[in-house]
């Protein structure tokens, strides 16, 4: 809204046309994400708690999580809300790309919203997985046909950059749309399956969102691009505004997200954020780098696939329990611990998929 109404505001003052700069609406985009997260963050969990919105644990879960049970869920209706709010305030609508992030973020947190709907009214197991594979995957279809006809894409809509290889793209041509879905899909299910403990995949998900604000603004400016020999798309730069307004919603839904957890960001948060991250990955071109800055995220969603095969194929388990935090946690680590390590590993992974940037 700000950056439309930029000329007439620098007609009226001339220090408005601070609203033109991309840096300082991300850093407003994260004040005003944070700001909200705070001040409804409370009245929203007491609402939930007043219609009685409460998780279900499952019983096959460890055993120190069945005290959780009634704890608030849906919370990433106020993530969602987070987001929206400081980028339609401060982002440049007018840009096709800040839009189709917005679209996916929304229509993953709507189909998650349904999920946890579903298992509030009595189905444990909400939507069917099959069902879930579908709508991620046709997103990741209408995501993966739009960009290749979009002409800020022109010549690299199906290209990606690699990382630590200066001057090299993978061109995958028409296999770039079923990349578009499987990337769209397995994202938005990775963070799913990392939420599993109080602040994990929230806290995670920052990290990965700062490295993608840092990645859309060299992107999107040609001169940096050029310096660092990766792909060059015009107006991506725009999708930093829309990372840190994600960045600041997670920062700030982690204040009541933290352990012990005041509320759950359930389904509806959690594939909001991985439609978010999966979109930013397609978009900025760095599609490959999101297995290093999401390597958690890989990691865990490996694990419980992993577990599952295993299972079906030989009956035998590989870790004390799927996904791998649980796993740690049986080892008799503290919960706590558990979250905090994991942050470390994320934020590293996140300063090396910078670093990679430079060692090109």
């Amino acid at each position: 809204m700000f950056f439309a109404l930029v000329d007439q505001l620098v007609e009226l003052w001339s220090p408005f046309n601070v609203f033109r700069y991309i840096t300082f609406r991300s850093a407003y985009a994260t004040v005003t994400a944070l700001l909200i997260c705070f001040f409804f963050g409370g009245w929203m969990i007491r609402k939930m708690q007043s219609l009685q919105i409460g998780e279900t644990i499952r019983a096959e879960g460890p055993q120190s999580h069945q005290a959780k049970a009634g704890t608030p869920t849906m919370g990433g209706l106020l993530i969602l809300i987070a987001i929206l709010v400081p980028t339609f305030l401060w982002g440049n609508l007018s840009n096709s790309l800040v839009r189709m992030a917005l679209a996916g973020t929304v229509y993953m947190g709507a189909l998650g919203a349904l999920d946890d709907v579903l298992k509030l009214r009595g189905n444990k197991n909400g939507l069917r997985g099959r069902w879930k594979l579908l709508f991620q995957g046709a997103f990741g279809l209408i995501l993966g046909l739009w960009m290749m006809q979009q002409p800020e894409f022109e010549g690299v809509a199906t290209h990606t950059t690699v990382p630590f290889l200066a001057n090299l793209t993978l061109d995958w041509g028409w296999f770039y749309i079923p990349l578009a879905m499987l990337i769209f899909a397995g994202t938005s299910n990775a963070v799913n399956i990392t939420d599993g403990l109080d602040g994990l995949a929230v806290g995670l998900s920052l990290f990965c969102f700062l490295a993608y604000a840092g990645l859309a603004y060299v992107t999107g400016n040609a001169i940096f691009a050029d310096y660092l020999k990766i792909v060059f798309v015009g107006g991506v730069g725009e999708l930093t505004v829309f990372s840190m307004a994600v960045a600041g919603a997670c920062l700030g839904f982690l204040w009541f997200n933290s352990h012990p957890a005041q509320v759950f960001m359930g389904d509806t948060g959690s594939m909001a954020l991985g439609g978010a991250l999966g979109s930013l990955a397609l978009l900025t071109k760095h599609e490959l780098l999101l297995v290093i800055i999401g390597g958690v995220f890989v990691a865990e969603a490996l694990s419980w696939f992993l577990q599952v095969f295993s299972f079906k194929l030989r009956r035998k388990r590989i870790f004390r329990m799927a996904p791998i935090h649980h796993h740690f946690e049986l080892l008799g680590w503290p919960e706590s611990r558990v979250v905090i390590r994991f942050w470390i590993v994320g934020a590293l992974l996140a300063l090396l998929s910078i670093s990679t940037l430079k060692i090109r």
